[in-house]
């Protein structure tokens, strides 16, 4: 199943991830405690969580791959989501760690100025970790992942701060030690805010929520079929990167079984042709005078927001 094949594809981009991280951790994490760098350091904890985080996501793509069982009906394609739920408390936790020690330097300064050699290790990550996030997008993008995608964005955060820690370590090298340890704070308010970015649109997906924009979209879709009379019910949500959407028109009451059974199989093609990772369910009423169409999700937003 293409679905399947899909997954296996997004586990390389957690696999380059996870050995891109792991060398600039090392070498990130060696140069800022011999280069006297808070910045570096904090930036080298950073990509740790992130080896956390891919590792997760690794874990969760494996799982998803799982056919459906006795127990797992649907599948198992939410781990995949639930891996970045928990990858999101772990990169918190360290989050919270830098923030600490940041505060602690900027309290009291290092004497001590931070070598040059550490601000040439920031840059070429930035650059390193850029290129990872225009690969991992491209893939996440063509899989329709949204884990891949979300360790992308991740991969353009991790290249930010490294730009960032950059300038504030050539900043202390010039004569302002402090704008280390501030570089270091900001690192870690990036990485509470990646995490939190990573928990909400894992905790979204997991209660059902689904996007008020595309749900009307797709509705639009089964309108504009002319043998549909109106469409009473709409609703979609998310299993890992497969959509379930399930929904109810009326039709003319003088159809039978065929003509009523072809219109949900053109239902069913339109919004696959669309969205080619989903399954569609379709309940068919006959139309009267009294139906009119009610899926106003503007009104009824909090349902997806």
């Amino acid at each position: 199943m293409e679905l399947y094949t899909n997954l296996r594809e997004g586990e390389k981009g957690a696999l380059i991830s996870i050995g891109v991280y792991l060398l600039l951790t090392v070498f990130k994490l060696s140069a800022g405690f011999l280069g006297s760098s808070e910045a570096l350091k904090a930036d080298g904890l950073n990509n740790f969580t992130d080896i956390i985080a891919s590792i997760a996501i690794l874990i969760g793509l494996r799982i998803s791959q799982k056919p459906p069982d006795d127990h797992h009906q649907y599948g198992h394609l939410r781990a995949e989501t639930i891996a970045s739920l928990v990858a999101a408390f772990i990169m918190a936790a360290i989050g919270i760690q830098v923030i600490i020690q940041a505060v602690k330097h900027i309290a009291s300064p290092a004497q001590e100025t931070p070598s040059i050699l550490t601000a040439v290790v920031a840059s070429i990550s930035a650059v390193v970790m850029y290129i990872v996030y225009k690969y991992n997008l491209k893939l996440g993008t063509r899989i329709n992942s949204a884990a891949v995608k979300a360790a992308a964005y991740d991969n353009r955060s991790d290249a930010l701060v490294s730009l960032g820690a950059t300038v504030g370590i050539l900043g202390s090298v010039l004569g302002f030690p402090i704008l280390d340890g501030i570089t270091a704070f900001i690192v870690g308010i990036i990485i509470m805010y990646t995490a939190y970015t990573i928990f909400h649109d894992a905790a979204f997906t997991l209660s059902d929520g689904f996007n008020i924009d595309e749900a009307e979209s797709l509705s639009t879709v089964v309108r504009h079929i002319q043998s549909v009379k109106t469409l009473k019910d709409f609703k979609a949500r998310m299993h890992g990167n497969l959509m379930f959407v399930d929904l109810t028109v009326t039709v003319d009451p003088l159809l039978n079984v065929i003509d009523s059974h072809r219109i949900t199989e053109e239902i069913e093609q339109k919004i696959m042709k669309v969205k080619p990772f989903s399954v569609v369910h379709v309940h068919i009423e006959p139309h009267t005078d009294g139906d009119e169409d009610s899926t106003d999700f503007k009104q009824h937003s909090t349902d997806y927001e």
